[in-house]
């Protein structure tokens, strides 16, 4: 496979390498972040209090970027955030209290979902379509959306290293642990680096806006509605949930449960690259609803199945279609807005995807602690197909520049 898309510049494959770096970071975090709360001394309900700030911290910081990206120099910015992954990796590795640990937490960039929910998120979205010709595009966010998947589950894999090295070195554990933020701070090196190589070319065109959204606010709005639908639904069936489920149906051990998602994410990373081919064929939106539909089919069937090769198997088929829509999603919301108005873009439709799946997880526990039967997965995926038709409804006519003319487009959006 070739990395970059025919027609990329040199930006581009730097914002890739940066793509890689940060999800190396964020998926060794992942894991190691509660252990390490854990080591040094923390209580159950202080690592969740912790883990919460992290993701309310990070979800106000990328909205407040993305609203302001619009004003300020995006090389500069970029390269502000990667100073403050530097503190933060930093700030963990250096203190141990509760108090200021909250504080570092809720400022910081730690990601404790291996996701790219970030406050780097806004700006690196609204610079990507300017590095490739719009047909290539959805290509690169593919490309993008497949390097942070592999690479996460990569750092995932890393988080047993500190442990070891600690074993055979004959320190603590908590010490061992807490090199891992000194790595975190020196990736942040690494990505900042690499941010000080883009070129002018990045910066938006023209006199900079006097708001964050202009004439596509509607669209955005109406987009981030939807995605925010979609994201509710997800929160009934993220991983550790399914895990839950697999073992009160079927009593699976946590390692089975860990083979099957680790196979699943496998299949989700490389199927955005078939989602490409797709896209070409059929349109952006309907790559959306058409792969995620029958995804979601098979979500809600696999709480029907009566064997644990019978579930698996949906689930795995499942994970083959689900993530078909990230890159397509991506392209689409930076395909018709203004080049000005992505970072606010990307912010207002990622933002309240997270603050969304945060909620369902404590009905989905309830329902798990009363009933074997799989009721998160096809509320979950009942859900999602909702938000699939609403979506080819909404929005089958708004098309990207490579399916019509640019003009069309733009009309369209400003509707």
């Amino acid at each position: 496979m070739q990395i970059l898309p025919p027609g990329a510049g040199p930006d581009a494959a730097v914002l890739l390498r940066t793509r890689g770096v940060r999800a190396l970071a964020d998926g060794l975090v992942s894991v190691v972040l509660s252990a390490y709360l854990a080591a040094i001394g923390l209580s159950d309900v202080r690592i969740g209090i912790v883990l919460t700030a992290t993701m309310l911290g990070s979800a106000a910081l990328t909205l407040s970027v993305g609203l302001r990206a619009h004003s300020f120099d995006r090389r500069r910015l970029l390269q502000l955030v990667s100073a403050l992954m530097i503190a933060t990796g930093v700030g963990f590795a250096a203190v141990t209290s509760f108090w200021p640990l909250l504080v570092v937490a809720f400022v910081g960039t730690l990601n404790p979902t291996s996701g790219d929910v970030s406050v780097f998120l806004p700006t690196e979205q609204a610079v990507l379509p300017s590095t490739v010709p719009d047909d290539q595009r959805t290509a690169l966010f593919a490309r993008y959306a497949l390097i942070g998947a592999l690479v996460a589950a990569a750092g995932a894999l890393c988080a047993g290293v500190p442990e070891w090295i600690g074993e055979r070195a004959g320190v603590a554990p908590e010490t061992a642990l807490r090199w891992t933020f000194v790595g975190y701070a020196a990736l942040g090196v690494v990505v900042l680096v690499q941010y000080r190589q883009l070129s002018p070319a990045v910066e938006p065109q023209g006199e900079a806006p006097t708001t964050p959204l202009g004439a596509s606010r509607g669209v955005v709005y109406r987009l981030a509605a939807l995605f925010s639908l979609d994201a509710l639904g997800g929160g009934f069936v993220i991983t550790a949930l399914v895990v839950l489920w697999l073992q009160r149906r079927f009593d699976l051990s946590v390692a089975v449960g860990g083979l099957v998602f680790f196979w699943a994410g496998v299949l989700s990373a490389f199927s955005s690259l078939v989602a490409v081919r797709l896209a070409r064929r059929i349109g952006l939106v309907r790559t959306m609803v058409f792969t995620h539909l029958p995804a979601n089919a098979l979500l809600i069937l696999a709480a029907f199945m009566p064997s644990a090769p019978l579930a698996i198997a949906a689930l795995l088929a499942r994970s083959a279609l689900s993530q078909m829509d990230v890159p397509a999603r991506t392209s689409y919301v930076m395909a018709v807005v203004s080049p000005a108005e992505r970072p606010a873009a990307a912010s207002v439709t990622n933002v309240p995807r997270s603050l969304a799946a945060a909620l369902p997880p404590i009905l989905a526990g309830w329902m798990l602690s009363h009933s074997t039967f799989g009721w998160p997965l096809v509320i979950g995926g009942a859900v999602k197909a909702t938000y699939d038709l609403l979506l080819l409804r909404q929005f089958r006519d708004v098309r990207p520049p490579e399916e019509t003319g640019p003009a069309a487009v733009r009309t369209s959006a400003n509707r």
